[in-house]
């Protein structure tokens, strides 16, 4: 019991002391923060030529690193997103839906931006 009653003294006026520390005193600084790189998005419609939203087009993002492709189905308003891509990399965008394809649209790496809208137009 002793022991506990030390111990309970010597804590209690330090936990005293950083509690009343200055805020910047145990701020963590901005490079501490950091939780890795910042991942890019792209997200957009796929319409056809009069602008109304296709469902269900088969929207296909393609790596230029890897040539890994992946995929995305528009939903009703026509919408689709793709996340987590690399600043890093250069990606290749277009969208399919009965038979019909749109134009490639690219994102490089060179580019700053972290959001890309990219709205694909299935006219051909």
């Amino acid at each position: 019991m002793k022991l506990a009653g030390t111990l309970a003294a010597t804590l209690l006026p330090l936990c005293l002391s950083v509690a009343t520390l200055p805020r910047a005193a145990y701020a963590v600084p901005p490079a501490a923060q950091d939780h890795g790189p910042v991942q890019r998005v792209v997200h957009g419609r796929v319409e056809d030529k009069a602008g109304a939203p296709i469902k269900g087009a088969v929207v296909y993002l393609q790596d230029s690193r890897s040539s890994s492709i992946r995929s995305a189905i528009s939903t009703d308003d026509g919408s689709y997103r793709f996340v987590q891509l690399s600043q890093n990399t250069d990606y290749q965008l277009w969208a399919k839906a009965e038979g019909k394809k749109s134009k490639t649209r690219s994102i490089s790496s060179f580019d700053s931006k972290n959001d890309f809208t990219l709205d694909l137009k299935i006219d051909e």
